[in-house]
């Protein structure tokens, strides 16, 4: 039986999710599986094939600008596979663990 504190601890962290992650808190209210924020990775894909899209052409082409902005691009796209970016974009420790 859950005591009082566990119903505010519960309650608390259902409320941290509602803010965190809107999305995922409703398909789980809902019963429909949505994967977390930290797990949507479909900008990040689309970017990293462009970024080496741009980089081949530059190989290819002998360009040392598209291969400079091909290899800022695979960076930029890298960083977003972070699941901790959002976090640490606020500024706010990362979990403990």
């Amino acid at each position: 039986m859950a005591t009082e504190e566990d119903r505010q601890t519960l309650s608390d962290l259902a409320e941290r999710l509602r803010h965190d992650d809107p999305r995922f808190f409703h398909a789980l209210e809902a019963g429909t599986p949505c994967r977390p924020r930290e797990y949507r990775h479909g900008t990040a894909w689309l970017m990293m094939a462009v970024a080496l899209g741009g980089l081949a052409l530059g190989i290819v082409l002998g360009h040392g600008l598209l291969i400079a902005g091909g290899l800022v691009l695979a960076g930029i796209a890298a960083h977003l596979f972070d699941p901790d970016r959002v976090r640490a974009g606020q500024g706010s420790p990362p979990p403990p663990g």
